[in-house]
């Protein structure tokens, strides 16, 4: 047996080099060997929970034989002697793009012309966003300089993803070692891939994140459609799809809301998605959880803010500072909550980052054990190959590291990774000078040198009458010093000189430019313990918030018992304003309303002189939205608002202190036909599921200048329609396949079973479903509107093709249609004195909605502005000044009336038993424009308080200071600082499209 005693002694027998590939010639002579390596007396740990001291690790050709204490190391073996190190499997990143061409998200510049059609030649998928029939293995190709870098940060195996598109096709499998890629490549498919994101695709749809939502959900149905009708249709790309659907499927997202919007579409087709999250999964810790996906975290951790400047930390928002904070707790949190978790190092903008920021999670509450399951046997079981890769049993790849000490120890450093049993030497082991010595200088006190820190970057502390942080730095045998003379000067004494055994020694220069010999004296090694102690940091963070935004809370408001005593409380019931009356909120619902009421146990609230009315209802909202305009095709009724719904906007919380209860999240009006809407409560600190009414099903449609690009540049002039009479057009062909569309079904679903197995089914097409339903009043209209010519057209249409309006927005010229708008049965939802802000309103007057509803018109008045929900009290008493309609008709206009627009009159927009407890309390006439509300109650949930508001403000800004002092005494400990940088909000309006160029226009 031949022993050799250092590791780096191995590395030109690679225990991977055996056997010549057969499929592969070589031009020259053959030698082969058989690659058996010991490698003994190490602590070897053979998976995350398995530990075995004193061990022998036995590899041949490339794969373990065998591990354990008792190992006999047979003949022939290279020896090597590991005493005092550490064995690891090697790890796993199941996301990175290693070996795979880089994705150009190429986007049309300014000017340019949409591009509605695919420009892919062959039998492909009419998208290129969906791109299935990419399969990463046959791009791949060994990078050597990148495999070494994920070899030093002690990864062996790694995922491929070529991260391009929504349908990405599969990944491949593949380890870093330096051979051919059919050498290293483990599984060819290994993974399906998807995301939200468009990719290198310049073609228009989707343009929006509810629109590729929608485009994933019509792919799995036309996949499906494909596969049991091969017959139809030749598509490569719906096959590669169905095919691609058969691994693991792992879905990239970019922060948390998307994991759930993810996972809503995986229900939905049966599929449980690995998710690639974004490091903010914690914010949402319940309902990532409840989604059962395992989740890929990443470790890159935002850094600190330069605060130093007050004004420049009022531009850092309070989610920022707290995520800052709260980030490296995300994978601890996501575990203790039962999430499965694996990490990657694919989003680090230095990928030195990566073991640091691993030790800072475990820092931070996540176990050591939890932390190597993670990148071992977690992406191995994910992937289904534990067999493979993952852990040190015999059969499995010889993928492990070598390391100096525990892998999550402060100082442990990485010395060889081995990839297939192929030796990879990553960092020579620097001699270990770390300890507490004497220090003794000519004509100068003794000091105490403490020396700390890690091997590669030691630290040192000078300890005499003061205690000095110096610098200290070792070039093999030479040091050299400095550090100052002590805290009250500025004078710096240098040293340098070289290593004697465990002593130093040499010479320096004082502040005077004299010259002196010193030498230390190594007293003591560092202790484990003091180690322990220099690598543990108190790590105290804030509280969560829900939403994680401004006016946030710990502890959500919960549901009470409240009767409000002695108001004016204005019911909208035959009863209309009651004087010094009462009103019990009980179960979330309007319980009593009268006089002298009582009830035990409920909080009490004095209402004299202050006014209780039904919650503001906004029947044309645009807030809590990730996108508005799906504005790509004429009609993109497939699209959901519900989708998209972001429960985070600040808006919300605004509009409860306004008095709003409700709102219908509606599509903009860049296409005729728009997306389905999503009525929603403002329950702030609720998700976006726990805020819908799923049972109001209505959706958005346009008329006038927006859907025929009247306000867009002369290249976006290729899109059907362009005139008025075309958007006429654009209907009736809509409703017309609709109506063929559900004659096709019905026709099937008439066919006996032994028929239906002869008879393909028709195709499922999201599009056409929604305008059905439209037919079939199941889903109602909003219809964006202003010139009284074109209102006219859209009701004969639809009495033409057999359906009907249900409201129509805006509607700023209703006052010279009245009449027919009521024989038509439609109401009308407008603006109480807009006009003259595009040629379309010149004809707005401001007693619009005060005729229409003398008429008999069923009107509203809406917002369609973030900041005008905030005072739609004030837009209901417009109508009094101007029309001098009744107060209490007035305020039925933001309360009653939407909810009759809505179908939700039964349970909401008057104060009568049995109804929603959406009630506000205001201080005063809800019509004037001193009022403002004291409590705003949803579903008898006070989300908000005035009171409550004011202990928030001061919370919220104490909280501020709190963060802000923590990053700089961060910065002080020398972090990584950033700029503060303001955070852009934007506010959504219902005709404004962005374009890949920053382009948008305001059009209302």
């Amino acid at each position: 047996m031949k022993k050799i005693f250092t590791i780096a002694a191995c590395l030109a027998l690679s225990a991977g080099s055996v056997m010549a590939q057969e499929t592969f010639p070589r031009n020259g002579v053959y030698d082969e060997r058989s690659g058996l390596v010991a490698l003994t007396n190490a602590t070897i740990h053979t998976d995350y929970k398995t530990t075995l001291p004193n061990a022998t690790l036995l590899i041949r050709n490339g794969k373990v034989v065998e591990v354990g204490a008792g190992v006999k190391v047979p003949a022939g073996a290279v020896v090597v002697d590991a005493k005092g190190k550490h064995i690891y499997p090697g790890l796993v990143d199941m996301f990175t793009d290693y070996g795979l061409p880089e994705v150009k998200e190429e986007r049309r510049g300014y000017g340019s012309p949409p591009q509605p059609e695919s420009e892919k030649q062959g039998a492909y998928n009419w998208n290129q966003a969906i791109r299935p029939e990419t399969n990463a293995v046959e791009l791949f190709t060994v990078d050597k300089k990148k495999a070494e870098e994920l070899r030093k940060l002690g990864f062996g195996t790694v995922l491929a993803v070529h991260r391009d598109g929504i349908a990405r096709g599969t990944a491949a499998l593949v380890t870093l070692a330096d051979k051919r890629e059919n050498e290293v490549v483990l599984l060819d498919k290994a993974a399906g891939a998807l995301s939200f994101d468009r990719g290198s695709s310049k073609q228009d749809y989707p343009n929006s994140l509810m629109g590729a939502v929608a485009l994933l959900r019509q792919t799995y149905l036309d996949a499906q459609w494909n596969a049991q009708n091969p017959g139809k249709e030749q598509n490569i790309s719906l096959k590669a799809f169905a095919e691609a659907n058969k691994y693991p499927q792992i879905f990239e997202v970019d922060n948390k809301l998307n994991v759930l919007r993810a996972d809503k579409v995986g229900d939905e087709f049966g599929k449980q998605y690995i998710i690639k999250g974004a490091g903010d999964e914690y914010q949402a810790l319940q309902q990532v959880k409840a989604t059962k996906a395992p989740i890929i975290l990443s470790l890159n951790f935002p850094d600190a803010y330069n605060v130093e400047d007050p004004f420049d930390a009022r531009r850092v928002s309070l989610e920022d500072m707290k995520h800052w904070e709260m980030a490296p707790a995300n994978a601890a949190m996501l575990q203790k909550a039962g999430v499965t978790i694996a990490f990657t190092a694919s989003d680090l903008k230095d990928k030195k980052d990566f073991l640091p920021n691993l030790r800072k999670a475990v820092q931070y509450g996540l176990s050591e054990e939890e932390a190597l399951k993670a990148l071992t046997a977690t992406p191995a079981q994910l992937l289904h190959v534990e067999n493979k890769v993952g852990s040190l049993n015999k059969g499995m790849l010889a993928n492990f590291i070598i390391t100096s000490d525990n892998l999550f120890a402060k100082d442990n450093i990485i010395l060889e990774n081995w990839v297939q049993g192929n030796q990879y030497k990553i960092t020579e082991v620097p001699a270990d000078y770390r300890g507490v010595y004497t220090l003794k200088m000519d004509g100068q006190p003794a000091r105490r040198l403490l020396v700390s820190g890690s091997l590669e970057k030691p630290e040192l502390k000078v300890i005499a009458q003061d205690t000095v942080k110096g610098k200290i730095s070792f070039n093999g045998n030479l040091v050299t010093i400095s550090f100052e003379k002590d805290k009250k000067s500025n004078e710096t004494i240098r040293l340098s000189g070289w290593a004697a055994g465990k002593n130093l020694q040499g010479e320096g220069q004082l502040p005077d430019a004299s010259t002196v010999k010193w030498e230390a004296a190594f007293a003591e090694a560092t202790t484990e313990k003091q180690k322990k102690e220099e690598a543990k940091e108190a790590v105290a963070l804030g509280n969560m918030i829900y939403p994680f935004q401004a006016f946030g809370q710990a502890e959500l408001p919960k549901q009470e018992t409240v009767l409000i005593k002695n108001a004016t409380v204005w019911t909208n019931e035959k009863e209309g304003k009651l004087e010094n009356a009462d009103v019990l909120l009980k179960n979330g619902k309007i319980a009593k309303v009268g006089k002298n009421l009582s009830e035990s146990g409920a909080r009490v609230i004095d209402g004299t002189g202050k006014h209780v009315t039904p919650g503001i209802i906004d029947e044309h909202s645009h807030i809590a939205l990730d996108g508005v305009n799906e504005g790509t095709q004429s009609v993109t009724a497939e699209v959901r608002m519900s989708d998209v719904v972001d429960p985070e906007d600040i808006n919300i919380y605004r509009q409860l202190a306004g008095g709003v209860t409700t709102s219908q999240l509606l599509h903009g009006s860049a296409n005729p036909v728009g997306g389905q809407s999503a009525v929603v409560k403002l329950r702030w600190g609720k998700s976006a599921d726990e805020m819908l009414i799923k049972d109001a099903k209505f959706i958005k449609f346009a008329l006038g200048e927006n859907v025929k690009h009247s306000n867009r540049s002369r290249e976006h002039s290729i899109r059907f329609p362009q005139s008025r009479m075309g958007v006429e057009q654009v209907y009736v062909d809509a409703f017309t396949r609709a109506k063929e569309y559900e004659q096709n079904w019905k026709a099937y679903n008439k066919l006996s079973k032994r028929e239906k197995a002869k008879t393909p089914a028709p195709r499922r097409d999201l599009e056409l479903e929604a305008l059905v339903e439209i037919l079939n009043d199941e889903r109602f209209i909003t219809c964006h509107s202003y010139v009284q010519s074109e209102i006219n057209m859209m009701m004969k249409v639809a009495e033409e093709m057999g359906f009907k309006v249900n409201t129509f927005t805006h509607i700023l010229e209703g006052y010279k249609v009245a009449d027919k708008m009521k024989e038509h049965g439609v109401g009308g939802s407008t603006f109480a004195d807009w006009w003259a802000y595009k040629m379309e309103v010149k004809d707005a007057i401001p007693y619009n909605a005060g005729i229409m509803n003398q008429v008999g018109v069923v009107t509203a008045i809406n917002s369609d502005d973030a900041e005008m929900a905030r005072r739609l009290n004030q837009e209901a008493a417009k109508s009094v000044k101007y029309t001098g309609m009744s107060e209490e008709e007035a305020l039925k206009m933001v309360t009653l009336n939407p909810a009759k627009l809505l179908h939700l009159d039964d349970r909401m927009g008057s104060l009568k038993e049995g109804k929603d407890a959406d009630v506000v309390l205001w201080n005063e006439n809800p019509l004037s424009i001193y009022a403002k509300p004291l409590k705003t109650f949803v579903d008898g949930v006070a989300y908000y308080d005035l009171e409550r508001d004011e202990q928030l403000r001061e919370e919220l800004e104490k909280e501020r200071v709190r963060l802000v002092q923590k990053m700089l005494h961060a910065k002080e400990g020398g972090a990584k600082t950033q700029a503060p940088v303001s955070k852009k909000v934007r506010v959504l309006h219902c005709e404004e499209v962005e374009q890949d160029a920053e382009e948008s226009y305001f059009a209302y």
